[in-house]
């Protein structure tokens, strides 16, 4: 049996991603009716339709789709090796981060200042979302590492690793002293500002209410942290933050400390991230003195 054509295949690729012959002209620069010849060519050899007509564009028929799933794994897995075999090749090593945006920015700035050293031109690109929305672009490969606070089913999340770097211990905080009722209970006295409930930490937090049976009036739920430290302020609220976040300068007292509820943060990356050399320096770094509840990995590739 011959083998099969790979620019015949690559061409039909880019026309199915593109949705027309048009949008794949573009993207590779060629005329339409070369696109179109070589796709003709593929359909010979396979002896079947790969393409219909919907409207001014196309959609793939049950051939086209079984053939464009195995075209989009090839050319992803020939991009990956590309990616791997050309770290060290590079004068510049690109690493886009998505970081969740629950996060401590000023922990998550410590954890990149591990993964970035002098002595490496490294070009760090930063994006801020959810978690769902991060782990979705990391799964097509539009985010190299993601900084969570939620760790991955590696059951359910093939060719994806998840190592944890630590936790952080949570407290409330508030502008002024509260001396009228002690902690748990002096919650009750004034507006409070949680994470978002989309994030892991907010529904632990919300969940530590409920088992104290504590009746509070929540004023907002905020995805930015940086944010919500700065709302609850100015609102003379009380809010969450980080135990290792606020410092004495700032002019915030500690309301209470949640033993039971810490911030986790974790590393999420791609099997073809695991040769990059920041990469692997935030696997096997020693993140005890940023994180004082240090924790294993859960799944720490060798």
């Amino acid at each position: 049996m011959a083998h099969i054509n790979y620019n015949h295949l690559y061409y039909f690729w880019h026309a199915c991603r593109a949705g027309s012959i048009a949008g794949a002209a573009e993207a590779l620069s060629l005329t339409p009716q070369t696109i179109t010849g070589q796709i003709k060519a593929l359909e010979e050899r396979l002896q079947g339709k790969l393409f219909r007509r919907q409207g001014r564009g196309l959609v793939p028929t049950e051939l086209g789709q079984l053939v464009f799933r195995y075209a989009d794994r090839m050319f992803m897995l020939g991009q990956e090796m590309l990616d791997i075999v050309n770290y060290r090749k590079e004068s510049h090593l690109l690493l886009d981060v998505g970081v969740a945006d629950a996060l401590s920015k000023q922990l998550v700035s410590k954890v990149l200042e591990t993964a970035v050293v002098a002595e490496e031109k490294i070009h760090l690109r930063c994006f801020e979302s959810t978690h769902e929305l991060l782990l979705e672009q990391l799964s097509q490969h539009k985010l190299d590492m993601i900084i969570s606070d939620c760790s991955i089913d590696p059951t359910q999340q093939e060719g994806l690793f998840s190592v944890k770097l630590g936790e952080c211990p949570i407290s409330f905080w508030s502008k002024q002293l509260l001396t009228d009722r002690s902690f748990p209970a002096c919650l009750e006295t004034r507006p409070l500002l949680i994470p978002g409930r989309r994030s892991m930490l907010g529904r632990k937090i919300l969940n530590w209410i409920t088992a104290q049976g504590l009746q509070v009036e929540i004023l907002g739920e905020f995805d930015d942290a940086a944010l919500m430290k700065a709302f609850g302020a100015r609102q003379n609220a009380i809010f969450v933050a980080p135990a290792l976040e606020i410092s004495k300068q700032d002019g915030i007292y500690e309301v209470g400390r949640l033993d039971a509820v810490s911030e986790e943060y974790h590393i999420l990356f791609a099997e073809r991230m695991i040769q990059h050399p920041a990469v692997q320096r935030l696997c096997h770094a020693d993140f005890s003195g940023l994180f004082p509840r240090q924790s294993t990995d859960e799944k720490k590739p060798a």
